[in-house]
Parts: C-alpha cells; sequence; structure tokens
C-alpha cells in the first residue's frame, strides 16, 4: 500500500493582530461601497486627479446628475471620497488614508 505525504495541519493563521471591532467595521462598510461597479469606476477616476469636479464625473459616465451623486454619497459615507465646494460646483477627491488602509487589507 502507498502512502501520500501530507502537509502538517495549520491551525493558526498569518502572524497578524485580528481587527478589532471597530476597524472590521469600517473596511466592510468601504468594501461594501465598492461592491457596485460605477463607484469602483468613480473611485478609478478619481484616483488618476488631485481632484474631479462632479461635473466632469456626470459627463464622463454618461450617467444623470442624482445618480452620480448618489454614488459619491455612499463613496463618502464610507470615507473613501471628501469634497469642497467653489461656488456651485463640488469638487471629489479620494482621502488617501482609507484606500492606503484598503490597500494595506488586501496586501496582509
Amino acid at each position: 500500500m502507498k502512502s501520500i505525504a501530507t502537509l502538517p495541519a495549520i491551525c493558526c493563521g498569518p502572524e497578524t493582530e485580528p481587527l478589532t471591532e471597530g476597524e472590521r467595521d469600517e473596511l466592510a462598510a468601504r468594501f461594501k461601497a465598492l461592491a457596485d461597479p460605477t463607484r469602483v469606476a468613480i473611485v478609478s477616476f478619481l484616483s488618476a486627479a488631485d481632484e474631479v469636479c462632479v461635473c466632469n464625473l456626470t459627463a464622463t459616465f454618461e450617467l444623470s446628475q442624482p445618480t452620480i451623486s448618489h454614488h459619491l454619497k455612499i463613496l463618502r459615507e464610507a470615507g473613501l471620497v471628501e469634497f469642497t465646494r467653489r461656488g456651485t460646483w463640488a469638487y471629489y477627491r479620494l482621502v488617501p488614508e482609507a484606500i492606503e488602509a484598503l490597500r494595506e487589507t488586501l496586501a496582509a
């Protein structure tokens, strides 16, 4: 009878500290916000610029202003984007710390 070599069972994960409940909740909210292809595309678009006028997002994605605003609201609530107002226009940009936190989570 042939024997098959087996690897020893690994009982523990990598040597990283578990996330706190708050960290888990925050990351889950951010990933949930990115669960929509349009929002992923918006984040990708914003990553290529310091900031973008909301009017450019509407034109780029060929979506109505209310639809873009809805997606941006979800991204803002998740802490992924922020904006400043200049007159009647809003200029959006990524929150670098939030994006870095996602990057670190995926790299770990």
